[in-house]
């Protein structure tokens, strides 16, 4: 099988770069992937973070299909426990109908941002489980909503010829368990999350449970951070000492952030007391040739069908630079077309 590789950009917000700037850069990073031959570009969703200028994939997914021709777009993702299931197929549908066969929808748990921001979202909201609004999700994308349904006849329309391919998005195999019984894609978060034992037992239990609903095919990404420079030597001084810092509160909830010093603004707006542990963050680095080696390494050892990328080099430039290096590395493994 094709190795397949998509980007993931998180539109962060550099030191001397203003969001426009941001957001700028993240429309020439789309068009560079798909001149290179990337299949998918994926944008994230972080709120009430002055880290970030993307806090509405939905919205940017919309501008950059109408600044592409060819790549999938999609969101990595949509944090669905802040919305209603019927809106998120209504936007997931339209912008399908617009260019169908090239939207990916992943959808989260995670907050995806900071606890004043999840309040405002989630004010007077009725809270489900993910898998309840995922199942809901299901219904509007393939609509219309059944007789057994309590809005029996509903749909969200325009519903498209080819609707959007679902990820469930996770770092744990309780997500892996969820999108195998749901029959959607899988994508794990090695990037965020730098557990390999635990991402080896969700990629496992995701191919044995795996569901195919509505004859959907199970495919499973992992999300890695990469840095790739014409030698070793550099991308190790890019790859930089970036950690992951996992809190743990009082009441048992975890969420993971890049920097204590977003952990120390997450827990004082949450107002609970927490812990913190703090780990190197997994970056696969080097030169193309050496990251070409170690994503045939990652490939085997979790089986997965193609990966999702992230780098979080400041200098644009030499990010834009190792997206170029990473796509002929990846080429080099085994070259693959790029959907029509």
């Amino acid at each position: 099988m094709a190795i397949r590789l998509g980007i993931l950009d998180q539109s962060v917000v550099f030191p001397g770069l203003s969001p426009q700037d941001t957001l700028r850069y993240t429309v020439e990073l789309a068009q560079l992937a798909e001149r290179l031959g990337y299949e998918s570009f994926w944008v994230s969703e972080h709120h009430g973070t002055p880290f970030s200028a993307g806090p509405s994939p939905e919205v940017l997914a919309a501008y950059l299909l109408a600044s592409t021709s060819k790549i999938r777009i999609g969101s990595g993702g949509v944090m669905l426990q802040h919305y209603s299931p019927y809106k998120v197929a209504e936007n997931f549908n339209v912008l399908s109908t617009l260019a169908p066969g090239r939207v990916d929808l992943g959808v989260g748990r995670a907050p995806g941002g900071m606890p004043l921001a999840t309040k405002a979202l989630q004010s007077g909201k009725e809270q489900q489980t993910l898998e309840d609004k995922l199942a809901e999700l299901d219904v509007y994308l393939y609509g219309p909503a059944g007789e057994e349904h309590p809005l029996a006849g509903l749909q969200a329309a325009p519903l498209p010829s080819v609707p959007a391919e679902v990820y469930v998005l996770g770092t744990s195999a309780d997500s892996a368990e969820l999108a195998a019984r749901l029959g959607y894609r899988y994508a794990y978060a090695l990037s965020i999350h730098n557990n390999p034992e635990v991402a080896a037992a969700a990629f496992a239990a995701y191919r044995a449970q795996f569901q195919a609903l509505r004859g959907r095919q199970p495919e499973a990404l992992l999300g890695i951070a990469v840095v790739v420079a014409p030698t070793d030597e550099e991308a190790a001084e890019l790859a930089g000492e970036g950690v992951n810092v996992r809190i743990t509160f009082e009441d048992g909830q975890t969420v993971n952030v890049t920097s204590l010093e977003q952990a120390e603004i997450f827990a004082k707006q949450a107002g609970k007391a927490y812990t913190t542990e703090v780990k190197k963050s997994f970056v696969v680095h080097g030169s193309p040739a050496s990251v070409r080696q170690q994503l045939l390494e990652l490939k085997e050892k979790y089986q997965v069908d193609g990966f999702i990328a992230s780098n979080h080099i400041a200098d644009v430039e030499k990010r834009f630079r190792s997206f170029e290096l990473l796509y002929e590395a990846a080429s080099s493994i085994e070259p693959y077309a790029v959907q029509a």
